[in-house]
């Protein structure tokens, strides 16, 4: 087992990537805590794989704070947090653009400043694809995951011995393509899919497994990483 006798932490655990990379570190071996702020859906998923469990919100200093006092020493943390909401640049509230940020950029960059991890170990962000493959409508998005792609190279040089690296997810079919109604959310996958030169979209499991990889290959650090089924080149 990778990662027998180690503790990771995944903040925005209770679903999608963050809870396939929980899931993945179990049967690893480690001690797994997920943090999420949705009580109702992080019991029931750490229930279900054997991690504890701790309330958090990753847009609140004090509740990052309380979150790392808990855990202690750990030897690797994962990021999967976001409250994304995105709009035309010229229609789009202000709140929800400082909203997008405050929740994916800021939450990291929290996240990164309160937790206490060994030397040795390992803090990954997730990002996402609008960073270097943008849309029309998503500016906010693309501007967060950009930002959060310098932040890991800038933090794998200022948390030393700690590795820092990121994760660029392309169209993954998480629980947050639930919110789509359904007929358009399997249009929207069978379209992508034909697209890609993998013939299908990711899944968690799909992105978990290079977090596994930064947590394990004690070489990485500055690294970002596109898992995207070939959209980067397609």
């Amino acid at each position: 087992m990778l990662l027998r006798g180690k503790t990771v932490v995944v903040v925005g655990g209770s679903s999608g990537i963050g809870l396939a990379t929980a899931e993945l570190a179990r049967r690893e071996g480690a001690e797994v805590v997920i943090a999420s702020r949705n009580k109702d859906r992080l019991t029931p998923a750490a229930d279900r794989i054997g991690a504890r469990a701790i309330v958090v919100d990753v847009t609140d200093d004090d509740s990052v704070a309380a979150l790392f006092r808990a855990c202690g020493p750990v030897d690797h943390v994962v990021v999967t947090a976001a409250q994304l909401r995105t709009g035309p640049v010229k229609t789009v509230p202000m709140a929800d653009a400082r909203a997008t940020m405050e929740g994916k950029f800021w939450g990291a960059w929290r996240v990164a400043r309160e937790a206490q991890i060994n030397a040795g170990g390992s803090l990954t962000l997730v990002t996402g694809l609008l960073s270097v493959r943008p849309r029309m409508n998503s500016a906010i998005i693309a501007a967060a995951n950009g930002a959060l792609e310098s932040l890991a190279r800038s933090l794998a040089l200022e948390l030393t011995p700690v590795r820092v690296n990121a994760v660029s997810p392309g169209i993954i079919d998480t629980p947050i393509r639930a919110a789509m109604p359904e007929e358009a959310r399997r249009d929207m996958l069978a379209k992508t899919a034909a697209a890609l030169p993998v013939g299908r979209v990711g899944v968690g499991e799909d992105i978990a497994r290079q977090i596994l990889a930064f947590m394990t290959i004690g070489f990485a650090t500055g690294s970002i990483v596109y898992v995207d089924g070939g959209a980067i080149i397609s």
